[in-house]
């Protein structure tokens, strides 16, 4: 296993125990407590993970791991659900995706759709709007869109312009639908992220959309998180995987939510 596969797999697995000790983590990755040890120091080093004697354990309740780490959570998931959102988004609409790994798989689904290679009358088939550096960088190449990036400083752990910059780019335009990739979505708490800038910006996107889509596995239903984004009812539709108990599909609907559960 590669250093950085190794350390994808451990903060994947801080993330979802809290923390790690060295046997246990070599036991895992099937690898060498030296091993295990080294990469903790150097994690430490990068201010990823908290150093403990024998172990590590994450920052606290709000840490937030970057994005390149995340790409193997929940993967074939967030694969079925952004093919669904990608179905809702008809030919021609001006599409708002804000940063994160569902909504980079979303981009990726659209740009394979059959039917949206090219425009009409040399329009575009797609108009994107984005605040993630990523996405723009993997749909630049696609002739089809037209691709606006909004201004910004870049939050390195989610690869997402924020700031007074991107707030003048999003408050001159109106896109039909938003795609929203959250930390967190409750019905009484509504659209959440870990970074007031990324949800201020996020909000914003919403404001100035037709209608808002949700993309979110269900490990994030019933969740809160520290920067609300929009409430519950300011979302159309809600598009989850099969996880999603029947509960929480009820008051989602109670609360004008469409559930769309792939």
């Amino acid at each position: 296993m590669s250093r950085d596969a190794r350390w994808k797999a451990l903060l994947e697995l801080l993330v979802e125990r809290g923390r790690l000790d060295v046997e246990e983590a070599a036991a895992d990755l099937a690898v060498s407590a030296a091993t295990i040890r080294r990469d903790f120091d150097q994690l430490a080093e990068q201010q990823m993970l908290v150093r403990t004697r024998g172990g590590a354990v994450v920052h606290g309740v709000s840490y937030e791991l970057p994005l390149r780490y995340k790409t193997a959570r929940h993967a074939s998931e967030k694969q079925r659900i952004a093919k669904a959102v990608a179905e809702l988004v008809a030919p021609g609409e001006a599409v708002g995706l804000t940063g994160g790994t569902t909504t980079t798989e979303v981009a990726r689904a659209l740009a394979v759709r059959g039917d949206l290679t090219s425009g009409t009358s040399g329009s575009p088939a797609l108009t994107i709007v984005t605040n993630a550096l990523n996405i723009a960088n993997e749909l630049a190449v696609r002739p089809q869109f037209k691709i606006v990036l909004t201004g910004g400083v870049a939050r390195p752990q989610s690869y997402e312009l924020v700031g007074p910059l991107a707030d003048g780019v999003l408050s001159q335009i109106t896109v039909d639908v938003a795609v929203l990739g959250v930390v967190a979505f409750d019905v009484t708490h509504g659209a959440a992220a870990h970074d007031e800038a990324e949800a201020a910006i996020n909000r914003l996107l919403c404001e100035r959309a037709e209608r808002v889509i949700v993309a979110a596995d269900s490990s994030k239903l019933g969740q809160r998180a520290f920067a609300r984004i929009c409430s519950a009812e300011a979302v159309n539709t809600l598009v989850t995987d099969t996880a999603v108990g029947p509960d929480m599909v009820r008051r989602f609907e109670e609360a004008g939510v469409r559930v769309v559960a792939v």
